[in-house]
């Protein structure tokens, strides 16, 4: 059913799980996970992916339906309940609520439930444990583009949604989808630990916007919060347990990778407790295909060159260079 995006989503569990605790988190034991049968992938955002193997490994790592033990829901339940008990969500401009029903197309799947599930939770993380920045941002994240060349609204309609926000926030808005492609693509996190002796001396980045390819230049203050922002975002990406046996999972191998340089460069603003997941493989209460099974593995640098070739493929089909240069003083 088409959602109204004026009308925040019930979030699921470990939605509720991870804004109540302020961390990703592993729930292997408090959730039992079952194949979705007849999972139709062309329904969500992975629609475009392309080959047998990348499409066979996105489906056997989506196609999930994960069943919580009745006393870990109602114990995040309790909880969720609390922690958005303390924290009112801010009112959203009506004018941009307009916008995004009659301008925008937000009715696909994501990788769990809707498009617009997604965008509240971001919204929602955001206000509670990134307050320092405008949480408008994670609502809006994805509306000119993802990284699969699924766009929310045309090019045309960005001086109307520019309108509609802070400088700030449509400069983070903006910069997302391109920001999102480049960590996928490696160099850019290779090159940042590469520097990181010298980080304090980054003045900014130079990269390309997605939607239309216009060279655009970001400081280096806004790009530690587009950074931030970027790790929120993948929170919602993580797998619900068993994280030692998907750990070569292409997002969650970005997310630890990204977590560590912010730690490391003292740019974690966000609030978010992680602990890596262990290195002895360990499965609990989660059925596998075959497929599924082998995916896990594939070795990491390998799932990492395959989801570099595919981001690239994306951006060529669109005209958009992934060329980059971080700007140093």
């Amino acid at each position: 059913m088409p959602q109204h995006t004026d009308q925040a989503p019930v979030h699921n569990t470990q939605r509720r799980a991870a804004i109540a605790a302020a961390a990703a988190r592993d729930h292997a034991g408090a959730v039992r996970i079952e194949p979705i049968d007849n999972f139709d992938m062309s329904r969500t955002i992975f629609s475009t992916l392309e080959g047998t193997l990348p499409r066979m490994i996105m489906q056997s790592r989506i196609a999930k339906d994960p069943v919580w033990d009745s006393s870990a829901k109602s114990r995040i339940d309790a909880e969720y309940a609390t922690a958005h008990g303390e924290h009112e969500l801010p009112e959203i401009d009506p004018l941009l609520l307009t916008f995004m029903k009659e301008e925008c197309d937000f009715d696909v799947e994501h990788a769990d439930g809707s498009f617009l599930d997604h965008l509240y939770f971001c919204f929602e993380y955001g206000v509670h444990h990134y307050p320092t920045r405008s949480p408008l941002v994670l609502l809006l994240h994805s509306i000119l583009g993802t990284g699969t060349n699924t766009f929310a609204m045309e090019a045309k309609k960005m001086p109307s949604l520019e309108s509609l926000m802070s400088e700030f926030e449509w400069t983070h808005v903006a910069s997302f989808p391109s920001l999102l492609r480049l960590l996928y693509d490696v160099r850019l996190r290779r090159e940042l630990h590469r520097n990181m002796h010298r980080i304090q001396m980054l003045d900014g980045i130079r990269y390309h916007r997605v939607i239309d390819n216009q060279t655009m230049t970001m400081s280096a203050e806004d790009f530690w919060i587009q950074l931030n922002y970027q790790l929120i975002h993948l929170v919602d990406f993580l797998p619900v347990a068993n994280w030692s046996v998907h750990a070569n999972e292409n997002t969650f191998i970005v997310f630890r990778d990204l977590y560590t340089i912010l730690d490391k460069a003292g740019k974690l603003d966000a609030v978010l407790d992680y602990s890596p997941p262990s290195s002895k493989r360990s499965i609990t209460d989660e059925k596998l295909s075959l497929a599924g099974w082998l995916a896990t593995f594939i070795p990491e640098p390998i799932v990492e060159i395959m989801a570099a070739k595919s981001v690239n493929r994306f951006s060529q089909r669109i005209g958009h260079s992934m060329e980059y240069e971080l700007i140093w003083r």
